[in-house]
């Protein structure tokens, strides 16, 4: 066993994994001793008070993995809590679950495979699943993708008219799109010089449109991001990036244009993909966990792969944290059982990320991916329904933006939202003087959040004793970003275990997508609808009376 547990704390007994199928959390000692603290001793917390009893509280409760530190001090918990949390932790098997996931064993049960992401930034001598199918051709990938990036940034591969290729365009949806635009963004300052990165997802085509209005169609390389090639949205907007191409280019510029992250060579035959722009991806690599395979292709290409390597080594770097720290040190293990704390004995619905850095604009949106399509489940691993809650409704927005638009309801607002806070020293990009002013509004903010303000004007007073997490690093790298990336896939992970559900499905995702390729033709030709939702049929016929005037 790995060194997950190596901390002599312990109070309640070991349960063995092999119990998890038949047992609920619920039925965990570790969890009936949280319900009894939770109801005895922290319902009623004040943290102004926690701080006051222990002077050391900050550096009790903070952790440091590599390049960033947690700051979980000013949240409603004891170091009985955390003992009880990480208890909770052992007994559901967390230890065993990780040891699961790197070893490739399949837990992605609903789809009888394993979860390998963590293999995509591994290296060959960590043997991390190396006999599972796919693996080994990992770095051979990787070696191919270097190639192209560096024949394109080079001038190497031009486009149809002999022009460099500098504007990148990702199309794809869901992790598809929000891991490469969100890193994309995260990375702006590590651009090559002259290559520009941007993205299509929504199916409504006016991305593109709105696009193809300011770029060179000789200067475009569009990098179709679907791991079955027949994800409707990206089709969709794939086709009609080839009809700009053909239409402006002609028709055999596609193949100089276009280039892809799949596994379906013959729908790539049949849409003009160049053999040598095709880069393979694996059944075992979810959409949301994605990003470290060849789905990042658009994002090396304008960041170089170099740094997307670097990207790599970072979340590689947590990887090993998660695997090896003892539990009371372990980053995404103490976040996601301070998140299950919340969740499931303060009843709380929601969760706020807040990064005060701008660049990380698109962060909170790609952990709403994360945290909600994993977690949005009501059956567990072994098909039976839960009977706790099971995921948290993720949101936020960049600082101090967000100050200006929902810290009101933070501060004032009748709703017990966690915080996490997240904050680079060091700009991407502005003067020392704004970052100052950046740094300094997000102590602020946390501070506030705690310690409220007393008033007599009952409009004016702040009732605080609102908890936060910050995180800190010394500035926005690829190899930092990686390290943020891979804590809160872990953390995800973690949660699900607890729970026991799979966070590696999205079938909820699926229905209404069927449902829409059902009501295509009803939308667009005479065709009546067939279903016998009353309310579809109306706004069906609404719809048809607006187009027709």
């Amino acid at each position: 066993m790995t060194g997950i547990w190596t901390s002599t704390r312990s109070i309640c007994t070991k349960v063995a994994r092999q119990d998890l199928s038949a047992r609920y959390p619920t039925d965990l000692p570790a969890w009936r001793a949280l319900k009894t603290h939770y109801r005895d001793d922290m319902k009623s917390s004040s943290l102004r008070t926690l701080f006051a009893e222990d002077s050391r509280r900050a550096d009790e409760f903070s952790v440091v993995s590599g390049d960033l530190l947690l700051d979980y001090s000013k949240n409603h918990l004891t170091g009985t809590t955390r003992d009880l949390l990480l208890e909770l932790a052992k007994e559901a098997g967390v230890a065993e679950a990780i040891e699961d996931l790197f070893s490739g064993k399949h837990v992605n049960t609903s789809e009888d495979r394993p979860a390998l992401h963590i293999a995509l930034r591994s290296k060959i001598s960590d043997q991390v699943a190396v006999e599972t199918p796919g693996v080994i051709e990992i770095w051979a990938v990787l070696t191919r993708m270097e190639k192209f990036v560096t024949a394109i940034q080079e001038g190497e591969l031009r486009g149809h008219t002999g022009q460099d290729l500098t504007d990148i365009v990702n199309i794809g949806i869901g992790g598809s799109d929000l891991g490469p635009v969100m890193a994309s963004r995260a990375l702006r300052q590590f651009w090559r010089p002259g290559m520009n990165f941007h993205s299509v997802s929504n199916v409504d085509g006016t991305q593109l449109v709105d696009l193809t209005e300011s770029l060179n169609p000789a200067q475009t390389l569009f990098v179709v991001c679907s791991k079955t090639f027949t994800t409707q949205e990206t089709m969709s907007n794939a086709a009609a990036a080839r009809e700009w191409i053909a239409g402006t280019l002609g028709a055999d510029a596609v193949k100089e244009h276009f280039a892809a992250a799949s596994t379906n060579q013959e729908a790539m035959d049949a849409f003009g993909i160049n053999a040598d722009y095709r880069f393979g991806v694996w059944d075992w690599v979810g959409g949301r966990y994605s990003l470290w395979s060849s789905i990042g292709l658009s994002l090396a290409l304008v960041i170089g792969m170099e740094h997307f390597q670097s990207l790599l080594s970072g979340a590689r770097r947590m990887d090993m944290h998660f695997r090896q720290a003892a539990a009371e040190e372990n980053m995404p293990l103490l976040l996601a059982m301070i998140s299950v704390w919340y969740n499931n004995f303060f009843g709380v619905e929601t969760h706020a990320i807040l990064p005060y850095d701008n660049r990380l604009d698109r962060f909170p949106a790609y952990l709403q991916q994360l945290q909600m399509e994993s977690s949005g489940k009501g059956v567990r691993s072994d098909n039976r329904p839960v009977t706790v809650a099971t995921g948290q409704v993720i949101w936020g927005e960049a600082g101090s933006n967000a100050q200006h638009s929902f810290y009101q309801l933070l501060h004032q607002g009748t709703r017990f939202v966690p915080v996490d806070f997240i904050l680079p020293v060091r700009s991407s990009g502005a003067t020392t003087a704004q970052q100052d002013l950046a740094i300094a509004n997000c102590l602020a903010q946390s501070e506030a959040l705690m310690e409220g303000h007393a008033s007599a004007d009952t409009c004016r007073a702040h009732p605080g004793n609102r908890p936060s997490s910050t995180i800190v690093f010394e500035s926005l790298t690829p190899e930092t970003l990686g390290q943020l990336i891979a804590l809160y896939e872990h953390k995800v992970f973690v949660e699900n275990v607890i729970w026991g559900t799979n966070p590696f499905d999205q079938f909820g995702v699926e229905l209404g997508k069927k449902l829409a390729a059902s009501l295509e033709d009803a939308v667009s030709t005479d065709r009546p609808y067939e279903g016998q939702n009353a309310s579809t049929q109306r706004l069906l016929e609404r719809v048809k009376r607006l187009r027709s005037t």
